[in-house]
């Protein structure tokens, strides 16, 4: 809008709205007196931040999703997370330091840039996380996404992220687990520049660290693939032995034995995010030995989907709805819903509220989701396993609670304890009664 012909920046929340009609006056002042607009085209972020404190501290910021933007979560609960990231925080906010938290000039776009490690078609992590970057240009009008696929987890990601900063991107997402020590190599280097990893276990002031508790829905898939199998034996295949790759066949193994006690799990290492060659043999090698449900942690979904859908055997999906690939063999899957989440920590950052934190939510926060059924799968099955869901979602069922012991017999969780979230993501070792290696 525009106050006596000049353009106040319409932002996302209320505070930010006065932040910027604040700033406007200020410059007016200026020009009253004298002062040359032109030398100040954009207020410091911390000038802002200042004045939007003094006119109103306790006007909400939040970026509002729908219960159904939110598959089911509460929008309550999404937003608490956020609350409780920011009130836990050692960080300055991001109106004292970050670009992206000053007002946009006329025509101006916020650009944030988003790498990938794999495809953006790849109906897996990828495609997840590129579907949410849409969701994020979809929201905020105003927002240009600059991404960059099948970058390698090591320097070269650097290289990009300079690339993007060189193209104005104030936010950048390395959406890649193997991103987080090539991204904290540089932040020092741009500390107006806001970074935000996807799964990393710490944070500094301009590079917050987020992930979703998918294991949640791992479970809830593990017990369907408990449910349907008939030889008892279930297959894992995997890229690398990493705390979240763990937590996940964990998940899925305690899944499966809560219908089926006597399932085991075999737990394949690839070494890649995404080596088709190297998934097939594995799922055949799998086939060999009896396995008759199968799922995974890798990248790029579709060779393990559809060798499954060819060999007759049941598959659960990770990532991505992959059903239209195997219409006779997909049983469920545990999937992102990155879109809010995105949407949230952009309005965060470039209203100056947000301070980095590490962030690990799952289902009553809406962050992640459970895929569509198989066509074939009974209702009765159907409804045991959202009841399951909706268990997990409030809390009245705890996966983890102890005792839980590994593979060796070591009791890991003691009887009665119930782990935290971080403990959960540096979980090392696999479970008993899963066969693989953590090396």
């Amino acid at each position: 809008m525009y106050i006596f012909g000049y353009r106040v920046p319409l932002f996302h929340s209320p505070l930010s709205r006065i932040a910027g009609v604040a700033a406007l006056l200020a410059t007016m002042v200026l020009l009253a007196c004298g002062a040359d607009a032109t030398s100040t085209p954009r207020p410091p972020a911390a000038t802002v931040a200042q004045v939007a404190t003094e006119v109103a501290p306790d006007t909400a910021m939040a970026f509002e999703p729908t219960v159904d933007d939110l598959a089911g979560g509460s929008p309550e609960a999404f937003a608490a997370a956020f609350e409780k990231a920011i009130a836990g925080s050692q960080f300055r906010p991001t109106s004292e330091f970050a670009a992206a938290a000053q007002p946009l000039a006329e025509g101006e776009k916020l650009k944030i840039g988003f790498i990938f490690v794999g495809s953006q078609r790849d109906l897996g992590y990828n495609q997840a996380a590129a579907e949410g970057s849409q969701y994020l240009e979809q929201v905020f009008p105003d927002v240009e996404v600059i991404r960059s696929e099948n970058i390698p987890e090591t320097a070269d990601v650097q290289a990009v992220m300079e690339q993007m900063i060189r193209d104005g991107a104030t936010i950048i997402f390395p959406t890649s687990f193997g991103y987080s020590g090539p991204t904290k190599d540089i932040i020092e280097k741009h500390p107006d520049v806001m970074f935000m990893h996807m799964g990393d276990s710490e944070s500094f002031e301009n590079y917050g660290a987020f992930f979703g508790n998918i294991w949640q829905l791992e479970y809830a898939a593990g017990q369907m693939a408990g449910n349907a199998t008939e030889t008892g034996k279930l297959g894992f295949i995997a890229a690398f032995p990493i705390p979240q790759t763990l937590l996940n066949v964990n998940a899925f193994h305690l899944g499966a034995r809560s219908v089926r006690p006597d399932v085991e799990t075999t737990f394949v290492l690839t070494g890649s995010w995404c080596d088709p060659a190297k998934q097939a043999t594995a799922v055949q090698t799998m086939i060999d030995a009896g396995v008759d449900v199968v799922t995974q942690h890798q990248d790029c979904t579709k060779t393990i989907v559809e060798a499954a859908e060819r060999a007759g055997i049941f598959v659960t999906g990770y990532h991505q709805d992959a059903s239209s690939a195997a219409p006779n063999a997909w049983l469920t899957g545990a999937v992102w819903n990155w879109g809010p989440v995105y949407a949230e920590l952009v309005n965060e950052i470039r209203n100056g509220t947000y301070k980095s934190s590490v962030m690990f939510v799952g289902l009553e926060e809406g962050w992640v989701k459970l895929a569509p059924f198989g066509s074939f799968v009974s209702d009765e099955e159907k409804q045991a396993v959202l009841d399951t869901v909706e268990a997990l979602r409030n809390g009245s069922l705890q996966p983890f609670a102890g005792p839980i012991t590994d593979q060796d017999g070591t009791v890991r969780i003691a009887e009665g304890v119930v782990p935290t979230d971080p403990e959960l993501q540096s979980i090392s070792y696999l479970l008993e009664g899963i066969t693989g290696r953590t090396n």
